[in-house]
């Protein structure tokens, strides 16, 4: 099993990442928290703008989920609110390091600092983030705050 720590050797491997997701061949099995993240992380170096990467990362999820033939119903599927909280999380991530790193740095720094899935509750009852509104429109934290910086993308 690969260290979660390192788990991309190239950018080689993060650019066939991309390129499965965005064809939709990306096995489910392999569309992983870790996978999320690295989607994210690359449509946000990639966009000019926070509001452009967000409708790059939601409408890729949509297109791969169409694709992979996995429908959104009130408790499956595309979720809006934990799109938007994890977008937010690699914003604040960005906003600390350098853009001079590779790729292969910034993906694996990304998963390491923030590989635990649980990250939401800490934000959300479960109730509000398990809700059919949070799943199809942006809901703010209802027990406590995201704390972001002010990024630049560009």
């Amino acid at each position: 099993m690969r260290n979660r720590l390192a788990i991309y050797r190239s950018p080689t491997e993060i650019d066939s990442l991309i390129h499965a997701f965005q064809e939709g061949s990306l096995p489910r099995s392999k569309w992983t928290h870790e996978a999320h993240l690295t989607v994210a992380l690359w449509y946000f170096l990639l966009s000019e703008s926070e509001p452009e990467a967000i409708d790059a990362i939601r409408n890729g999820i949509k297109r791969y989920n169409s694709v992979q033939g996995i429908e959104t119903t009130k408790d499956s599927g595309y979720h809006e609110t934990l799109t938007l909280f994890w977008g937010r999380i690699v914003c604040r991530y960005l906003a600390g390091e350098s853009h001079n790193c590779s790729i292969v740095h910034l993906a694996n720094g990304l998963i390491a600092k923030y590989a635990e899935r649980t990250l939401p509750w800490s934000y959300y009852t479960r109730d509000r983030l398990m809700s059919a509104a949070a799943r199809i429109n942006w809901l703010e934290p209802d027990l406590r705050a995201i704390e972001l910086p002010e990024v630049s993308l560009k």
